[in-house]
């Protein structure tokens, strides 16, 4: 199997949970808004001991299309974040909110 394989073998037997809907602030930083449904994969890990983090777009299919990779240099820490049901619309937004401000970066790379 390869690495989308995998990935989407992962969302496809987690259930997703969003504990940040569209619209709503950062619960620490609350000038950070949303754009998108933000949450996590039920029952996963990442590296920092939490739930694998998601996006979750207008489309409803729930295919995985795309991982985020941030860095913030403020939490010191890098992740990879799964873009399931996005639109190419979406991932620039998703793009946009990671590189936003002075602390956070990320690169978007598309599944093929």
């Amino acid at each position: 199997m390869d690495f989308w394989a995998r990935l989407g073998k992962l969302v496809s037997f987690s259930e997703v949970v969003i504990d940040r809907p569209k619209g709503t602030c950062h619960p620490k930083y609350p000038a950070l808004v949303y754009p998108l449904d933000y949450g996590y994969l039920m029952g996963t890990s990442d590296g920092d001991g939490n739930e694998v983090d998601v996006w979750r777009g207008s489309i409803k299919d729930g295919l995985l299309v795309a991982v985020a990779c941030t860095v913030d240099s403020r939490k010191g820490d890098a992740e990879l974040k799964l873009l399931i049901g996005c639109t190419g619309n979406e991932l620039d937004i998703i793009h946009k909110f990671h590189n936003g401000n002075e602390y956070m970066s990320a690169i978007i790379i598309r599944r093929e």
